[in-house]
């Protein structure tokens, strides 16, 4: 029998849940595919409703991940099998080269030099990257990687590097471990925009997406913390939030992601700071804060230049002449439907599940995981239901007490 516990995803769920049975004496084996530890909280600009940067919390917890000889991370690492029972289960993990070892300094001389470029996924295409690049600025590790699909192997990286730390020829592995229970922990992805035919994303350069909005708005992001319009980098002024796009759709996403309207309220906040000059349109469906966040929403509704419109968008053009964006809704407190012209619309996106895993594991009819697997398998996070940050840490923390049970029944 194993009394190593396997956590497959490396955000806010997994790293807790890493942290919390490693810190009971329990060996843990932590894989993420991305080249960094840290999931979608290290796009965020903010939490809330506090409004303080998630790096405070995420380094706090990536160094105990560090100082902790329990634990075992590999990053740009999938699983390929699994077989056995609970107490005792057989895992091929996939580990793709990194091309970087860990003699890198992070010195960044490999990327003054390298000639070919990436779209930056990081930063969700709003920029570009070396072929040699930080996945971002507290990147775990602090590391370089290379893209094996921009790169064009001419060497001058090789070259620049005075620590010899990379390294052109590195291979896949594959690496077979046994472990007692597993926690899946492959948190979420935002919903494609794309889809939505009537709100613009993807034909329009002024719509993007409530995750463009965290990085547009964040210091380490493609304007350095700057809001910037995407067509022309000119600030916007008037900007429109657009709630439940693609959600409570039977068309796209038949449920609510939970946590989309105070995501926007935040991102109103950041609006109204960065351009004390600016005007915030938020049309929702129903506005849903639940418990402490109702301060929250008072808060950022009480502000003279927010307005609240509740009524769906019908939809989003621009004006070929001066490229402002028109929204077409229903205001159903007003009883007549609007058109209001802004210079950026920001699409409130659902959280759609993170598949892929070829496991035999059971998941409802959105993907996700459900609550008891009854096999030392157990879903954590998002991967189980939308939540926010705090409710995935929460959950975590008592996953990793079921993948313990698991190992000492």
């Amino acid at each position: 029998m194993s009394k190593d516990i396997l956590i497959i995803g490396g955000g806010i769920s997994g790293i807790t849940t890493a942290v919390e049975a490693a810190e009971t004496g329990y060996n843990v084996i932590l894989v993420e595919k991305n080249p960094y530890l840290g999931g979608r909280v290290t796009q965020m600009n903010r939490y809330f409703p506090k409004l303080c940067p998630p790096y405070c919390g995420l380094e706090i917890n990536l160094r105990r991940i560090k100082t902790n000889n329990k634990i075992k991370y590999f990053t740009l690492t999938e699983v390929e099998k699994i077989s056995g029972q609970e107490g005792d289960y057989e895992v091929t993990l996939r580990i793709q080269p990194r091309f970087v070892s860990h003699k890198c300094t992070a010195c960044g001389e490999c990327a003054r030099v390298c000639p070919a470029e990436r779209q930056d996924a990081f930063n969700f295409n709003l920029c570009s990257t070396k072929a040699i690049y930080l996945p971002h600025q507290l990147s775990f590790p602090y590391r370089y990687v290379i893209d094996e699909k921009a790169c064009l192997k001419c060497g001058t990286c090789v070259d620049a590097c005075k620590y010899g730390a990379i390294d052109l020829e590195m291979q896949a592995e594959t690496k077979n471990i046994s472990v007692g229970s597993i926690v899946v922990a492959t948190g979420w992805q935002p919903y494609d925009a794309t889809r939505i035919d009537n709100l613009g994303f993807g034909k329009y350069k002024n719509v993007i997406t409530n995750m463009m909005m965290e990085r547009l708005a964040s210091p380490n992001g493609p304007t350095q913390g700057k809001i910037l319009r995407p067509s022309d980098q000119k600030e916007p002024k008037k900007v429109a939030f657009v709630q439940c796009a693609g959600s409570r759709d039977e068309n796209h996403l038949p449920y609510c992601s939970a946590v989309c309207c105070l995501a926007s309220l935040k991102q109103i906040t950041y609006l109204r700071e960065a351009i004390p000059d600016s005007q915030a349109f938020m049309f929702y469906i129903d506005l849903r804060t639940p418990g402490k966040y109702e301060d929250f929403l008072t808060k950022v509704s009480s502000d003279e230049k927010v307005s609240l419109i509740k009524g769906k968008v019908a939809s989003v053009a621009e004006d070929t002449n001066t490229k402002e964006l028109i929204v077409e809704a229903e205001d159903i407190l007003a009883g007549k439907k609007i058109k209001v012209s802004v210079d950026m619309v920001v699409l409130a996106c659902g959280m759609q599940p993170t598949n892929g895993l070829s496991i035999n594991i059971n998941r409802d009819k959105n993907g996700f995981i459900t609550s008891e697997q009854g096999n030392g398998i157990y879903a954590a996070g998002v991967a189980k239901k939308p939540q926010d940050v705090a409710s995935s840490v929460q959950n975590a923390t008592g996953i990793a007490l079921k993948a313990i049970q698991s190992l000492v029944k």
